[in-house]
């Protein structure tokens, strides 16, 4: 019971043990990341989208179905005269491959919007079941290293293996042109002379 004092009742304590922990909140440097994943892949699929057999890919968009829902798609593949459609799923996980139910709703994105097939892409791969429905659901796995960025990356699909490196190079003119071939910490590996 509340006990009261000078007219005014004091409030009980509410329980401790009844209160939800607050959410944790992802960091903004992993939001972040998340996005900037998507946005290398669909750069990274426009550079090899011949070898799809399409004509480009296009970012993150929003697409109607059938159904009457919208499907935000994190990049889509066009054929190049417009009449194959690829929808595109990144998930960056980074500590297991993606499961089955992920695939599964890719496989509905896929027969709700009207694609011809999809991709899946994300720095594991795919679990066991997630490949079975991958496979019926014409559903390209795509492995993409999660520290990838347009110019520095690792990416396997296809058979194929896809590795881009960036360097950078230090040129002067004069009568002779010398080489030095440096480490990331500045660090001599060759040098060589050409007069």
């Amino acid at each position: 019971m509340a006990t009261v004092s000078a007219g005014k009742k004091k409030a009980k304590p509410k329980p401790t043990s009844k209160r939800r922990p607050p959410k944790k909140r992802r960091p903004v440097r992993e939001a972040k990341k998340w996005r900037t994943y998507e946005e290398v892949t669909a750069y990274l699929l426009n550079q090899f989208a011949k070898r799809f057999g399409l004509g480009r890919f296009d970012g993150k968009q929003v697409v109607a179905g059938a159904s009457g829902t919208e499907w935000e798609l994190d990049a889509r593949g066009c054929s190049v005269d417009g009449t194959h459609f690829i929808n595109v799923e990144c998930k960056r996980h980074t500590k297991s491959g993606i499961p089955q139910a992920i695939v599964a709703g890719t496989a509905w994105a896929i027969k709700d919007t009207g694609a011809n097939g999809g991709i899946v892409v994300s720095p594991c791969g795919l679990q066991k079941g997630a490949k079975k429905v991958a496979n019926s659901a014409n559903i390209i796995e795509v492995v993409l290293s999660h520290d990838s960025t347009k110019t520095d990356y690792f990416m396997r699909f296809l058979d194929t293996i896809c590795k881009g490196v960036s360097d950078v190079a230090a040129v002067s003119i004069g009568e002779s042109l010398t080489i030095t071939e440096s480490d990331s910490q500045g660090n001599v590996i060759s040098t060589k002379k050409i007069v």
